[in-house]
């Protein structure tokens, strides 16, 4: 049961980052299904594939001059990271 939730709860933040992904929304689209349909012992991996490529995505929209698209991923990828620290899926470092 508790396998199950982290799969859903990392499912609906990759949700999230997709809905804010832009040319990355494939590359997010992919990661979730790994989760979805991928053993649980590869969550640890997933969650960090999630926050670089969240990190990538704030980086493309700086680039661009898009802070309203970087506050969002931002927001998001804050919330991703303290999901996988409270999921013991992460260290706090």
């Amino acid at each position: 049961m508790i396998q199950d939730y982290l799969v859903g709860e990392l499912s609906a933040r990759l949700e999230r980052l997709q809905s804010a992904a832009g040319i990355h929304v494939g590359d997010v689209a992919q990661l979730r299904h790994q989760v979805e349909t991928g053993p649980v012992t590869s969550l640890a991996a997933e969650t960090i594939c999630a926050l670089v490529l969240a990190d990538q995505m704030c980086w493309d929209s700086l680039s661009r001059g898009d802070a309203v698209a970087f506050d969002h991923q931002a927001a998001i990828s804050a919330d991703l990271r303290l999901f996988g620290v409270c999921a013991r899926l992460l260290t706090e470092d």
